[in-house]
């Protein structure tokens, strides 16, 4: 297992959509080890291929006090959602900040595991908020999309302050 980089917001490459798996072997089964140990040392409860610059509809979590409940959706799709709820949200690709985010209470969900089948569940609260957040990375979509520019502006100018301290 490896730890594999997280890019951060402003990178341009957070903004590229992901493509389909179609290939389940054991190159895609490593990255999902990585991806899983990358999450758990951050610490994250979420994770999705495009935050490690892999540009694939792949994504892990746990949302577990335990840590112990590791999930992994490979292709997923949202295929029922209602209610609404608005949620602090946090990014391992924004470090550092929260923000209130307006999401889906409940969700149905298609996806497929690292082995290719497929299954569907129903998810709410901080899990349907996690996997929402996630599949947005997929479509190259961050949290701070949902706040004003001000805020979104507020922010990436600090993470780019603070990028250029870091390689100074």
């Amino acid at each position: 297992m490896a730890l594999l980089n997280i890019l951060h917001f402003p990178d341009s490459r957070l903004r590229t959509v992901a493509k389909a798996v179609t290939e389940f072997d054991a190159e895609l089964k490593q990255l999902v080890s990585d991806m899983f140990e990358t999450m758990y040392e951050a610490p994250g409860i979420g994770l999705a291929a495009t935050q490690v610059d892999r540009h694939i509809r792949l994504l892990v979590m746990d949302v577990s006090e335990a840590r112990n409940q590791p999930r992994c959706l490979i292709n997923p799709e949202i295929i029922e959602s209602d209610g609404e709820e608005e949620m602090d949200e946090g990014c391992l690709s924004v470090p550092g900040f929260y923000e209130k985010v307006r999401r889906a209470e409940h969700i149905r969900v298609r996806a497929q595991n690292q082995d290719g089948e497929v299954s569907e569940f129903e998810a709410e609260g901080i899990e349907a908020v996690c996997i929402q957040h996630e599949m947005d990375h997929l479509e190259g979509k961050l949290f701070v999309d949902y706040l004003s520019n001000l805020k979104r502006n507020r922010i990436r100018s600090k993470l780019v302050k603070q990028q250029k301290q870091k390689t100074g």
